[in-house]
């Protein structure tokens, strides 16, 4: 049985079936971004409030988030112009069009990926004294751990602050929350940390707190980031699946009913668009504020 209203108008909506389908989705997704768009800006209002407390500023890329902005939005000129091509009866440049669009899709997430690589293999040493050395290459032993420190901090060690940790309060168990703005000094003068000959630190786990990559637990900061920044990035990888579909299995509707596949296209590129708008709230709220 053929399906109505897929290329036709309703006369009661004025649209297609599939145009009704995606607008009453997209509402859906405004719910969902502007659910955790809310927690954000509760979180980190409420970060005010409590003294010692301070929110991590400016402690990620932000060229390569800014570049991963202008591929979103050239991703979205590229996807208009695929359907164009489609109303037109121009199926090469459609293919075109649609084979940048997905390009630019895979760029941007191997950008992402790039993002939280440097994340995940970022660590913070959280002291009982209530320092924090950062560093990469952290390797833990029964009695110690290792990790070469950040350059330019102070050899990477900080009394709470610079952003990305905290106090360790062992005692209110709040850790990478709570923050001095102390000065950074150098961890090999603190109690039960060690300069070894290869220049990484030497620290005894009897003086450490904790420890964490900068991944989702390291702070309430890193948990946010990781699951609006996450949850899009899923998103790129929903539409940039739909249209690899209209990419690839195209050609079998276009021969049978072209403006079929146009409506389909012009669907998931709404999507599409959804998905860069929300980079575009993202960005600023996360990199630059």
């Amino acid at each position: 049985m053929e399906i109505p209203y897929t290329v036709s108008a309703r006369q009661d909506t004025g649209l297609w079936n599939a145009k009704i389908g995606i607008w009453l989705f997209l509402a859906s997704e405004v719910m969902l971004f502007g659910g955790l768009f809310s927690a954000y800006i509760f979180l980190r209002l409420g970060a005010g409030s409590v003294p010692g407390y301070v929110w991590p500023m400016h402690v990620l890329n932000v060229p390569l988030g800014f570049v991963n902005t202008l591929v979103l939005i050239g991703s979205s000129v590229t996807v208009i112009l695929s359907w164009a091509a489609l109303k037109l009866g121009e199926w090469k440049n459609f293919k075109l069009w649609m084979g940048l669009t997905l390009a630019l899709s895979l760029t941007f997430l191997v950008i992402k990926s790039f993002e939280y690589k440097a994340k995940f293999t970022h660590y913070g040493v959280f002291l009982k004294s209530g320092e924090v050395i950062t560093g990469h290459h952290l390797h833990a032993a029964d009695d110690h751990l290792t990790i070469v420190p950040d350059e330019g901090h102070g050899h990477g060690a900080a009394k709470g602050g610079h952003g990305e940790t905290g106090k360790a309060d062992a005692a209110a168990g709040h850790g990478a929350e709570k923050a001095d703005a102390g000065h950074a000094t150098d961890p090999a003068t603190l109690k039960g940390v060690s300069r070894q000959a290869d220049g990484s630190l030497r620290i005894e786990k009897s003086e450490v707190f904790r420890y964490a990559n900068h991944g989702p637990k390291y702070n309430t900061f890193y948990a946010i980031y990781f699951t609006l920044t996450g949850l899009h990035a899923l998103h790129v990888i929903g539409g940039a699946l739909v249209l690899g579909y209209f990419f690839f299995r195209g050609h079998v509707l276009y021969q049978k009913a072209p403006e079929h596949l146009a409506n389909r296209v012009e669907v998931g590129g709404l999507f599409w668009h959804f998905v860069d708008l929300v980079w575009i709230f993202l960005f600023p709220l996360l990199y630059l504020l």
